[in-house]
């Protein structure tokens, strides 16, 4: 019976419009229920879809992250090159004013002592490096070798309290003695309040001894202190070259004319 009324019904259905109307109305009233039976796969799907997602995204940031720390170590690396051919362009516009004949070396270590004011180079007796020789920085004098061995020499700082050397005013020519006070600046000996100086001066190596040659910065005079009861007054100068910064310096050699007139 059932059955009859079934294909009576898919008859009617296939050459009448008859049903149309109630077969809309069905669809309308059955399409909730595909949906909600649909629902579990599709929230089964999602959330398998995220949890992927999550895992891509987590992965691609911890990429993303490695590829940061490299970027920037790069940068770090880039930017010390730039500051090093910074310094080797200072140094190489050094011996534009520099006459003698240099050698570049490289400071390799600083003397832990505080009361010491000393570096050490890497070039040594091999390089006809020899005790005496003046030691140039990019903007002046820095001190003189004082110990020489194979392979590496020390070197010793004008600001040191053990060092002193001739120098002259560049302004007039005023000729006094510069020793180092161990603070990082210098002192002129014996310079009267008669003497022409004033704090701005630059003063320069004056040649005399045949220590330092002649004309390089040594610093410049930063205060000038006269004490009434005192016969001189405190002339207090800060050096030209920042003597706790360089990594390149210049190794001086004399002429053949001042090898002369040196007997060496």
């Amino acid at each position: 019976m059932l059955g009859l009324l079934a294909l009576v019904l898919v008859f009617v259905d296939s050459y009448t419009t008859w049903l149309k109307p109630a077969r809309n109305y069905l669809e309308e009233v059955v399409y909730p229920l595909h949906w909600l039976a649909d629902l579990p796969g599709r929230m089964a799907e999602w959330g398998e879809e995220s949890t992927l997602s999550r895992a891509d995204l987590t992965s691609e940031n911890h990429q993303l992250k490695a590829q940061l720390l490299v970027l920037r170590a790069s940068q770090q690396r880039m930017s010390g090159l730039e500051a090093e051919n910074i310094r080797l362009r200072s140094l190489l516009n050094a011996t534009e004013m520099v006459k003698d004949r240099v050698q570049v070396a490289e400071l390799i270590g600083i003397s832990p002592d505080p009361l010491s004011h000393t570096f050490t180079i890497n070039r040594g007796s091999a390089d006809d490096v020899f005790v005496g020789q003046a030691v140039l920085g990019a903007d002046g004098l820095m001190g003189q070798v004082v110990d020489v061995f194979s392979g590496h020499s020390r070197v010793l700082l004008i600001t040191d309290s053990r060092h002193a050397l001739p120098v002259q005013v560049r302004r007039n020519g005023l000729r006094a003695i510069a020793e180092g006070i161990g603070d990082g600046n210098l002192k002129l000996r014996y310079i009267s309040p008669t003497m022409d100086i004033a704090e701005g001066d630059l003063l320069e190596s004056s040649g005399l001894g045949d220590r330092y040659p002649a004309g390089y910065p040594v610093g410049t005079v930063e205060r000038i202190e006269h004490d009434p009861g005192q016969a001189f007054v405190e002339v207090i100068v800060a050096p030209s070259e920042p003597l706790n910064r360089r990594r390149t310096v210049l190794l001086v050699f004399p002429s053949e004319e001042q090898l002369g007139s040196s007997g060496k």
